[in-house]
Order: C-alpha cells, then sequence, then structure tokens
C-alpha cells in the first residue's frame, strides 16, 4: 500500500479510532491508557493527531498498605526476639516517627535530640528539611543501639562515619539491607513480604495518628508531604476502619447491663455509659 493510501487508511476521524476504543472497555485503566499512548507516538509519526473526543479513563489509586493490629503485635514480637540488633532501633524508629526508608538511612547522630524527642531530617523528599517528633520509647531503644554502632565504626576505623544506623561492616545502612531485614521480620512474624516494608511502617504510622484524631495538615507536616492531596488518601483508610469497627459492634452480642436493663433489672448508669473498644494500630 502506498504510503499516502496508508496515511488516509489511518486517519483517526474515520470511524477506526472508535471501533478500536470500544474494543478496550474489559481492560484495566492502566492498560488502556498504555495502548492509547502507543498509538498516539503512531498516529503522530503517520501525521496524525489523536482527536480531541478520546478519553482516557483514570487510573483508581490504590490505597496504601498497612498493617492491622495483629500483624502488629506479631512484628513487635519478631523484632524482639530477632538477632539483628538493628531491628529494633530501625522498627521502633520508622513506627514512631514515619520516617521514609532513605530519610532513615540518612540519619546522622546528631541530627537526633533525645531530650527534644525529635529528629532532623536534612535533604528529604524533594530537598525539604523537616522536624520529626518521636517518644521516650524511642529514646531507651536508640541509647541500647549506640554502643553496638560505637563498636562497629571502631571496627572499621572509620572514626569519622557520623551515621546513626550501621552495618556490621561499619558502613551507613542502605534500603535494600533494610528490605532485606524486613522480609526475615515477615517471614518470622508471619506475614506476607508483600505486606511488609519500610514503606507500610510509615503508612501505619500515618493511619495510627488519623485513628487518635490529628488532622491532616499535622500528618501532612510529619511526613513531609509537599500536597495535602497526598495525605487526603489515608481518610479512605480511615473510612474503612469505621465501617470495620461499625460491622463488628453490630455482630457483637448485648452487654450484661443492656440484657439487664431491659429486663427491668436495672444497672448502674457506669455500665451503661462503657466507652466502646477502638481499634487504634498502636506505634
Amino acid at each position: 500500500m502506498p504510503v499516502r493510501d496508508f496515511h488516509l487508511f489511518a486517519d483517526p476521524n474515520n470511524g477506526r479510532m472508535d471501533a478500536w476504543m470500544n474494543g478496550l472497555g474489559e481492560l484495566k485503566p492502566t492498560t488502556i491508557n498504555a495502548k492509547i499512548a502507543a498509538l498516539t507516538h503512531l498516529l503522530k509519526w503517520l501525521g496524525h493527531i489523536v482527536p480531541d473526543w478520546i478519553q482516557r479513563p483514570s487510573r483508581s489509586r490504590s490505597l496504601p498498605k498497612t498493617l492491622g493490629r495483629r500483624e502488629l503485635d506479631r512484628l513487635r514480637i519478631a523484632v524482639s526476639e530477632s538477632e539483628d540488633p538493628l531491628a529494633m532501633p530501625v522498627s521502633t524508629l520508622m513506627l514512631d516517627t514515619g520516617l521514609r526508608v532513605s530519610e532513615l538511612c540518612a540519619l546522622d547522630i546528631d541530627d537526633i535530640d533525645k531530650e527534644d524527642l525529635s529528629a532532623l531530617v536534612i535533604g528529604g523528599k524533594g530537598e525539604k528539611d523537616r522536624t520529626v517528633l518521636f517518644t521516650k520509647n524511642s529514646v531507651d531503644v536508640l541509647e541500647s543501639w549506640e554502643p553496638i554502632r560505637e563498636s562497629r565504626i571502631r571496627e572499621s576505623q572509620d572514626t569519622g562515619l557520623r551515621a546513626m544506623f550501621v552495618s556490621s561492616r561499619g558502613r551507613r545502612i542502605n534500603p535494600r539491607s533494610i528490605q532485606k531485614m524486613m522480609d526475615r521480620l515477615a517471614d518470622a512474624a508471619d506475614i506476607p513480604k508483600s505486606r511488609l516494608s519500610p514503606h507500610t511502617l510509615r503508612h501505619t504510622f500515618a493511619t495510627g495518628l488519623l485513628e487518635r484524631g490529628a488532622d491532616l495538615v499535622t500528618i501532612q507536616r510529619l511526613l513531609g508531604h509537599s500536597s495535602i492531596a497526598t495525605t487526603r488518601v489515608y481518610l479512605e483508610i480511615g473510612d474503612q476502619t469505621l465501617r470495620e469497627i461499625y460491622h463488628r459492634a453490630q455482630r457483637s452480642p448485648p452487654s450484661a447491663g443492656l440484657e439487664s436493663d431491659a429486663n427491668g433489672d436495672g444497672g448502674d448508669q457506669d455500665q451503661e455509659e462503657e466507652q466502646p473498644g477502638r481499634i487504634p494500630t498502636e506505634l
């Protein structure tokens, strides 16, 4: 077929584009967008443009993965029983601060203020500095880790290294080594490896704050999000948690106090006003 004839044949305004789009209806949005992108390049090469009526489907944003309370309990047990001395300080600090794994690896000992219960994150995502907060529990864990850190640095003879977390070879830890640690902890805690990563701990931290009543602006600042739209995704997780609590409460049998009231026996007002149990994510 001559090039001129093929150019006319490939004209997207002749109805073939419409028929082609109708055949993509069962595919996922990401697949459809990839096919439209490929066709756009082909049409551009042929001297055509994609018609304005072509609508690219919006991609549904997947919710961040978080750990449930039971998974978190099993993880804590696995961490406490781990022979890796880095398991406890790394896991505790990530759950206490919501740090990105790259930010955790870049932490220097001078960045941490134990008295102020805070750490300075220098050059985070987008090259933005911010302050993260932690609890006394993190201080205790870090103080237990420091003698091991100093021993490793002495053995490496790199006495000028200021990294807070160092490997057994006396080098600054990297994200890959932390993910390998998470894989080992996942096996020990009977958690699928796909559900446990440094970012999972960051999401679990954020979700826990939301469940305890923290506002989005506070969570945004602690996580270092440049846009609050990124933080808003945690509202969807909060809504899911709300539904789970509601349906679990609906399945629960009525309390003894309410039963006695229904029978006319009366009961203590304090028992009637007992607060329903929450399902907070302990951090």
